[in-house]
């Protein structure tokens, strides 16, 4: 398949990659039935990790299996599939080369004290990435904790790194903790703040959450009360996430969050998509469906980003 124009033009504005790491950008950009479209929705499967398997997996007890999730990624015809190094080892011979993979390569859990401030392990690393043949590894930063200076310093190094070997990275950008509060980790300022974080250390595609209009921070109140408006509409909210990010010239996607109805999520993803979003990256909200149900969503997802 010829990349497209839209394609042409994404790639532009990632000039001073190499041509390894550009390929593999294409390489999830031009999969699935989204391929060519600049659109993305992507299958991430690390909430084993983050919440537990009970809570992640018990709703729909066929999750357990990590060869479930390709498969629905596949059958759904998404762009790529996202997990731990762990899953990624169990489906790695069998569906060798049918999806890109996304090796997750950092992760927390729920099990440490409250007390704790916001952090990740690393659990995994370039070599483990380029030994499972994925296109692309990820992590997670904190901006906002106390611990987030060293997350993004060590993330850093390890994007450094990974772009050296030609791969693509995907940076998960979740304000939390410190002095924020709960309403704070999507308020549209920390929201935008968070993005604009993950482009700065050089993520090639940056993973945030849908913002609210709440305004966090007291100094720029004023600063966001000109359009206040504006932003009680979600579009108009994504539009600012994606000019928070280099004028849109870095590929965000928005993360399905917790468990929605499907109009909800619907209503969402079409506001994703009017505000120039690059797409969603949707774990539970479709895994923990039944499958036909899960895949029904998905191609309804793909028809929004489709203007279909």
């Amino acid at each position: 398949m010829h990349l497209t124009d839209k394609i042409k033009q994404i790639l532009k504005n990632y000039e001073s990659e190499s041509p390894a790491v550009k390929s593999n950008i294409v390489k999830i950009l031009m999969s699935g039935k989204l391929a060519g479209t600049g659109k993305m929705l992507i299958l991430p499967v690390d909430q084993g990790f983050e919440h537990g398997p009970a809570k992640s997996f018990a709703p729909n007890l066929s999750a357990y299996d990590p060869e479930y999730h390709i498969k629905l990624a596949l059958d759904a015809g998404l762009n790529a599939y996202a997990a731990p190094k762990g899953m990624l080892e169990a489906i790695s011979d069998e569906f060798r080369g049918t999806i890109p993979l996304i090796l997750k390569a950092n992760s927390s859990n729920s099990l440490i004290s409250r007390k704790s401030d916001p952090n990740q392990s690393i659990t995994a690393n370039i070599q483990d990435a380029i030994h499972l043949g994925c296109t692309a590894i990820g992590f997670t930063i904190y901006p906002g904790s106390d611990d987030s200076l060293g997350m993004i310093e060590e993330v850093s190094e390890m994007i450094s790194e990974a772009k050296s070997y030609g791969l693509a990275t995907v940076v998960w950008s979740y304000a939390r903790g410190g002095d924020l509060t709960k309403k704070g980790e999507t308020a549209l300022d920390i929201v935008a703040y968070a993005a604009h974080i993950a482009a700065l250390i050089g993520a090639n595609i940056i993973k945030v959450k849908p913002p609210s209009e709440v305004i966090e921070t007291e100094s720029v109140a004023k600063i966001y009360s000109k359009n206040a408006s504006d932003y009680k509409n979600l579009s108009n909210r994504i539009k600012h996430i994606m000019q928070a990010a280099f004028s849109c010239k870095r590929l965000v996607i928005f993360s399905g969050g917790t468990a929605k109805t499907e109009d909800e999520i619907y209503k969402e993803i079409h506001a994703i998509s009017d505000g120039g979003g690059n797409g969603s990256i949707i774990g539970r909200n479709s895994f923990q469906r039944p499958y036909d149900k899960a895949i029904k969503l998905l191609s309804n997802i793909i028809k929004i980003y489709l203007n279909k």
